[in-house]
C-alpha cells in the first residue's frame, strides 16, 4: 500500500481495515470499498482529510 498523501510505503496496520503512515502521521481506512483518509488532532480525534483527496462527482 503506498500513501496518498506521501507516496511513500510507510504504512503500518492498527486495526481491521485501518492503517497509519509512519511518514506523513495520517491515518487511512477502508469502509465500503473506498479509502478514508484523516489526521489525528492533538486532542486524540480525527479530523477527515477525504475533502482534499476526493472530488465530488458533478
Amino acid at each position: 500500500m503506498i500513501c496518498p498523501n506521501c507516496q511513500r510505503k510507510d504504512i503500518g496496520k492498527i486495526g481491521t481495515n485501518q492503517y497509519y503512515c509512519w511518514n506523513c502521521f495520517i491515518e487511512l481506512s477502508y469502509e465500503k470499498g473506498r479509502l478514508n483518509v484523516h489526521q489525528i488532532e492533538e486532542d486524540g480525534s480525527l479530523s477527515s482529510l477525504n475533502d482534499l483527496f476526493y472530488q465530488e462527482a458533478e
